[in-house]
């Protein structure tokens, strides 16, 4: 920057931040402006000559803001919300100046031994037991897929040097999640060279759980066929619906079977620090790995995923490499030994703000402020005959359908306003399909939401619904 003056300039992005958190709420959720359009605002070369910071904010205002979709809004309810806390925001900051790339001990050793602790610490935030310990990795697809190598090497000794193909009785490597489990297992089974052939979908029950002694048939069928099972998946709040399979029971067949256990609890897992929820998490401590991601319910500023297991030796086995530049004797826990990542910035620190400067407490106490207005908008759905609820509700999502007027069809209907709330601009909700129908997911969890904000996004769907059928 020319003449800089970085006292300054950080008190000009400190207020630029403030004035953006004053307004935002007044901003459409959802950006209005179409694809191309952003870029075509900006110049096709890179500046020859350095500008000034208060000139750069002011291209913040007039060319990015309009085209962001605002995850910090209170509207913002389509998704697991990724929103920030003033900690997670003062840590990134931190981080940035201090730039630490924790790969080996040696490399930044505060870094490598704080990551170690929060994650400690998280452990203890959800009651696991001390025989889990962990890492930060991105997100809970790069944590799913981390925690299936370490199964396929398992279930496969050797393949780290020999791989899988060409190797003699070794049927094809399965691995096993519900009907309603997130689309990145199957991600990471292209990614280990598995194949999408290979990834069992098992059924599910009327909440939408998997069914265990389905598991069970799978299993035994693809055993007598020569197959290789790897890994079971099992999810505590689908992305979907936020249902709960039920893992203790899946946990006893994987037993039986000799098979890897994960847990997806990437959204509902900071749940589990509520004793009044922990019965939705039985036998998620026999589990192998768990991944659950501060990033989403925990306010915490994206990229935030706690990968926890049970056998370090055994995730570091797929991938630890260490070239002889980077050998040290004084390495004893080198991050970079699980997962594909060499470089590793550093997560741990704006865990560290968090916990340090909300505390444990006020953390527990935005959980249940957000089901609490879960709860709020599931009992308007129940008493409004143009809504009816399609899926139960363990934590802040609620997943709902509108009841369309006679002769209308019902996905047509339901698609119709969910696409007229959020041309309003106030709320920004999203869609599922439930038993093949389509519905509507109001995902309460943001640290700038509010009850006001919970109260309009439920007026707009009932004034678009009344505004859609005169139409009609």
């Amino acid at each position: 920057m020319k003449d800089s003056d970085f006292l300054g300039d950080a008190a000009r992005a400190a207020r630029w931040i403030e004035s953006y958190r004053r307004r935002v709420a007044a901003l459409p959720v959802l950006p209005r402006v179409q694809p191309g359009e952003i870029e075509a605002l900006l110049p096709a070369d890179p500046p020859d000559e350095p500008g000034s910071l208060a000139s750069l904010l002011a291209e913040m205002d007039e060319i990015i803001v309009p085209g962001l979709t605002h995850w910090n809004h209170p509207g913002f309810m389509a998704y697991f919300c990724s929103s920030t806390t003033d900690a997670g925001v003062l840590a990134e900051f931190l981080a940035a100046e201090l730039n630490q790339n924790a790969m080996l001990w040696r490399t930044s050793p505060a870094g490598t031994e704080l990551e170690r602790k929060v994650v400690d610490w998280i452990r203890r935030f959800v009651v696991l037991p001390e025989a889990f310990e962990g890492l930060i990795l991105d997100t809970a697809s790069t944590s799913s897929f981390t925690a299936l190598l370490a199964a396929r090497e398992r279930a496969v000794p050797g393949v780290r040097q020999s791989g899988l193909s060409g190797r003699a009785g070794l049927g094809p490597c399965t691995v096993y999640v519900s009907s309603e489990a997130h689309s990145s297992v199957h991600k990471s089974a292209l990614a280990a060279g598995m194949g999408l052939e290979q990834v069992r979908s098992i059924p599910v029950d009327d909440a939408l759980r998997m069914i265990p002694d389905e598991l069970e048939q799978a299993l035994s069928r693809d055993r007598e066929a020569g197959d290789t099972p790897v890994m079971v998946c099992a999810t505590i709040g689908t992305t979907s619906t936020t249902a709960v399979d039920p893992v203790s029971e899946i946990a006893g067949v994987c037993s039986r079977h000799g098979v890897w256990l994960h847990v997806d609890a990437a959204y509902a897992g900071p749940a589990a620090s509520l004793p009044e929820k922990r019965k939705l998490f039985d036998g998620w401590e026999r589990a192998d790995s768990i991944v659950l991601n501060p990033h989403k319910w925990m306010s915490t500023p994206i990229d935030c995923s706690v990968l926890l297991y049970r056998d370090a030796g055994a995730m570091r086995e797929p991938l630890s490499l260490t070239p002889e530049y980077l050998r040290s004797e004084e390495d004893g826990t080198n991050l970079m030994d699980i997962g594909l990542s060499l470089g590793r910035r550093f997560r741990a620190l704006k865990l560290w703000f968090q916990f340090r400067l909300e505390g444990a407490q006020a953390m527990r106490a935005r959980l249940r402020s957000h089901i609490a207005q879960a709860d709020r908008v599931a009992k308007w759905i129940e008493t409004d005959p143009r809504f009816e609820l399609v899926a139960p509700h363990p934590f802040s999502l609620v997943v709902f359908r509108a009841v369309p007027p006679d002769g209308i069809e019902g996905d047509e209907w339901n698609r119709g306003l969910l696409e007229s709330v959020n041309r309003r601009g106030q709320v920004f909700l999203s869609h599922t399909k439930v038993g093949g129908r389509y519905v509507i997911r109001i995902a309460v969890g943001s640290a700038r939401g509010t009850d006001e904000a919970v109260r309009e996004a439920w007026q707009a769907l009932q004034e678009e619904y009344d505004r859609l059928a005169e139409a009609y």
